[in-house]
């Protein structure tokens, strides 16, 4: 059954592919790719005949078009998004539109920022008791934000908040983050997460903004806060020898 492969193609390093990933760009007659994001040895990957198309200049309007036309020529299509597809990547509007013209789509996952961001660092963001939730969002900026999502009320739960395409807009973010978390709150500030030229760095909260504008961050940055980025030997009760579960039966009296 032919369809549109829509894959993640993770925050930048080609080795951070998924192999499915790996797979279907290997494979791609037709590889329709978010250029302006993806990193270009991730493209080197595609086979010589492969049809390569960079739509940082286009419009929804003009890629559906490309898809569904290389569709009907049965061509194998890649549409290859930055991070993860499920996250701020207009998945929904595109699988909607190819639905309607009953296109199948797969949608294949990659590896988030936050997720390389956290594991670039050696960080958990879930230390038992003292912070086991993990907020993903982002500053309303010119698409807005639903009201019942503001920041204020995100930041007031004290969970590990990750903060995606709000670099243009930190000065506000902070001034609203310092009223919830205490000004010393850790933040992993990186841009560029597993690129050549990534730049990587935990300050304190109240730094964040001066921080950001030092190192002229406007894009392709994220911000991790959370208390979890402090050293914690808190430990869970998953390994505790007084903890029993299917696998394991409980030891001592």
């Amino acid at each position: 059954m032919n369809r549109i492969s829509i894959v993640g193609a993770g925050p930048g390093a080609p080795d951070l592919l998924t192999i499915r990933a790996q797979n279907r760009i290997q494979n791609a007659d037709v590889l329709i790719w978010a250029d302006s994001l993806v990193s270009p040895e991730i493209i080197e990957m595609v086979p010589k005949s492969c049809e390569i198309i960079p739509t940082s200049s286009l419009t929804l309007e003009k890629i559906l078009p490309l898809l569904i036309d290389r569709f009907n020529q049965g061509k194998k299509i890649v549409r290859l998004h930055d991070g993860d597809p499920c996250l701020y990547g207009a998945l929904s509007e595109q699988i909607c539109r190819l639905n309607d013209v009953d296109i199948e789509v797969e949608v294949v996952p990659g590896l988030s920022a936050y997720q390389a961001t956290a594991a670039s660092l050696k960080a958990e963001l879930t230390i038992p008791g003292l912070v086991q939730t993990i907020i993903i969002s982002r500053a309303s900026g010119r698409t807005g934000k639903p009201y019942k999502e503001n920041l204020r009320d995100l930041a007031a739960l004290g969970a590990s908040l990750c903060l995606y395409l709000s670099a243009r807009h930190v000065e506000e973010v902070q001034e609203e983050l310092l009223k919830h978390y205490p000004a010393e709150t850790p933040v992993a500030i990186g841009y560029r997460i597993s690129w050549p030229d990534e730049w990587l760095e935990i300050v304190p909260l109240q730094d964040m903004a001066k921080t950001s504008k030092k190192q002229k961050l406007i894009r392709t940055t994220i911000y991790l806060v959370s208390p979890a980025l402090k050293r914690s030997r808190k430990r869970s009760r998953l390994y505790a020898e007084d903890h029993s579960h299917l696998f394991r039966q409980r030891k001592g009296p």
